[in-house]
């Protein structure tokens, strides 16, 4: 478990490395979106991850590794947005200081995760995790569609955790492909 406690975070850190990034160059013009286009552009990362599994074949270049990187971030703006609602700017330090506990959060559902299901994810196949979030997706989509409502189900933020999770699995598996 301590070894993944280790790779989480230095994905994390990665993925919080793109986030500043691009703050940087665009500043937080993110808020503007509405949770269903955050979800659709997360839909459209899994999908395209998706098709690069199926084919082999990438036309434009950009890798699996940096998609996985943006559902990471996607779906925490998503939580942002859940959690601040409105579309105005927030100042990068705000952004950073929220990006900060929404990833601080997943960690802590994903090592109670770990501990009920022993690190599953691990025997998992890269195809399944994508197979995971997509579901998560859809699952999103619908709860979107139903304004938010649920009869039994977990909420948008639930499935956002969920996602953003899967990608950092997907990224420390990448990251152990390369390494064996």
């Amino acid at each position: 478990m301590e070894k993944t406690e280790g790779q989480y975070r230095k994905v994390i850190a990665k993925c919080r490395s793109v986030f500043e990034k691009k703050g940087v160059d665009y500043g937080t013009a993110w808020r503007v979106m509405r949770l269903r286009s955050i979800t659709d552009q997360i839909l459209i990362k899994a999908q395209r991850i998706r098709t690069l599994e199926e084919t082999g074949e990438n036309r434009v270049g950009e890798s699996v590794e940096g998609e996985f990187v943006a559902i990471v971030n996607y779906c925490t703006m998503g939580l942002v947005q859940l959690q601040v609602p409105g579309n105005s700017e927030i100042s990068m330090d705000e952004a950073l200081r929220l990006y900060d506990e929404k990833t601080n959060a997943a960690f802590q559902l994903m090592l109670a995760k770990n501990h009920d299901y022993g690190e599953a994810w691990r025997e998992m196949r890269l195809s399944s995790l994508t197979d995971m979030i997509m579901m998560k997706i859809l699952r999103t989509k619908q709860i979107e569609d139903n304004e938010g409502k649920t009869l039994m189900s977990e909420g948008i933020d639930a499935n956002y955790l969920d996602m953003l999770n899967y990608a950092v699995f997907a990224l420390i598996r990448l990251e152990d492909s390369k390494v064996c």
